[in-house]
């Protein structure tokens, strides 16, 4: 598998997934006390000639008497398909080593490098426990387990929430720890090492490979810290504010990633593994509107992030929401994330050139905007069940970060566009 294609997807399926499921939390908290409210979904992402994903979920919810709340997740999803590698397109065909050091594989001329082994199946384990403390105090506690075949992700979590003028605001803060652990089959690579190429299936390989590599292991650390403010405005309109802090140490490069390093003429010479900075720190503010209409709830909200890496991304999302006959209801949705490339960021390196100690080629963290759009239906069913369906399109657009190409890399596409189906059956009982 590839950890940070992975972590991305994950990223991508859990926004889709809290999407459907905050929507279906509303009625859970009109159900009666001591009974549990469920919310299941099944969800296809694919990728044209890329990576697939298929994710399902059952998160369950119950409320007790005395408005403690207690809140079970299981999620189970499986990827497979091609991942880009980081290196660029030639004019012949190329040949890798896979990350295992097992096997190789080739790229046709012209062709975005992509390594068609990515296959992964996760389990991830989430619940939270909401507790009142004294008067207008509440107190929420969770954790979660996250499995890879190669990644382990263990975390918990807690906040504490004041609510003000007749529970018309409401001030929390909160936090987060995460411990991250990787173990690529075949090991860690040596930062900026050589790819290990020739001779492929002797032992003069194998001692090559195994030069290249560090340790079988290595882990990182990850702290958010969260303030949020929630406001009623009048009795359709609710606002929220937040503000999260996160700082991440540890071993944050992409063990699966290379650059290519090319003459003169843009021909590539080799492929070298990158390198990131060991730690991360990040400031994000989060803006949230909902306000509801005589038919028509209209949720729009608003995230800037920045970070040491010096990314800053924008992304702007609109969900309205409305309600047909028979509590059928229709939900377009747009989103646009727009991000600036990480200071260490290039697409390839031109031989001669010094090399930074940073370097990546992984266009995640290159200039890059994204756009999805899509619509939700859903329909009440009998006993009060709801069934819901979304069907989603997404494109992701890499942009140049100003390096100019060089030679025959002229003739190749270096900025890549992907474009992805996202279709989601959802059923709340």
């Amino acid at each position: 598998m590839q950890l940070t294609k992975t972590t991305d997807l994950k990223g991508l399926l859990t926004t889709a997934t809290c999407a459907l499921l905050t929507t279906n939390q509303v009625s859970a908290t009109e159900t009666a006390v001591d009974e549990w409210q469920f919310d299941t979904a099944i969800m296809y992402y694919g990728e044209s000639d890329r990576v697939t994903a298929v994710e399902g979920i059952v998160a369950g919810q119950k409320t007790f008497a005395d408005e403690q709340v207690l809140n079970l997740k299981v999620t189970v999803d499986a990827l497979t398909g091609a991942s880009a590698n980081g290196a660029v397109a030639q004019p012949d065909v190329q040949t890798f080593t896979r990350p295992s050091g097992n096997g190789q594989y080739q790229v046709k001329a012209k062709q975005t490098p992509l390594d068609d082994t990515f296959h992964d199946t996760r389990l991830q384990l989430t619940g939270s426990w909401s507790q009142p403390l004294y008067h207008d105090y509440t107190w929420t506690v969770g954790g979660n387990l996250s499995k890879e075949y190669d990644y382990l992700s263990v975390s918990v979590n807690s906040n504490l929430a004041r609510d003000f003028n007749k529970k018309n605001t409401t001030v929390s803060a909160g936090f987060s720890y995460a411990f991250d652990q990787i173990e690529p089959e075949g090991g860690l690579p040596k930062a900026l090492s050589e790819m290990t190429v020739e001779q492929f299936g002797s032992t003069e390989f194998d001692a090559l490979f195994e030069q290249t590599r560090i340790g079988s292991s290595d882990d990182k650390n990850t702290l958010d810290l969260l303030l949020g403010l929630t406001q009623v405005i009048n009795r359709n309109t609710i606002v929220q504010l937040n503000y999260s802090y996160s700082d991440v140490s540890g071993y944050l490069t992409d063990p699966f990633k290379v650059v290519s390093v090319v003459n003169q003429q843009g021909y590539s010479q080799r492929a070298i593994y990158e390198h990131r900075p060991d730690s991360r720190t990040k400031h994000a503010v989060f803006a949230q509107l909902k306000t509801h209409f005589s038919n028509t709830v209209l949720d729009a909200s608003y995230r800037y992030m920045t970070d040491d890496w010096q990314i800053d991304s924008h992304t702007l999302d609109l969900r309205y929401h409305m309600a047909l006959n028979n509590g059928h209801y229709i939900e377009p949705h747009i989103r646009y994330y727009t991000q600036t490339a990480a200071e260490f960021y290039t697409p390839f390196i031109i031989e001669g050139q010094s090399i930074n100690q940073d370097i990546s080629a992984d266009y995640r963290i290159g200039e890059m905007d994204a756009y999805t759009f899509g619509i939700k239906y859903g329909m009440p069913m009998n006993s009060g069940d709801s069934l819901a369906f979304r069907l989603e399109y997404y494109r992701q657009s890499p942009k140049s970060d100003g390096t100019a190409a060089v030679g025959v890399l002229n003739d190749v596409e270096l900025y890549e566009t992907i474009d992805a189906v996202i279709a989601q059956v959802s059923y709340s009982f």
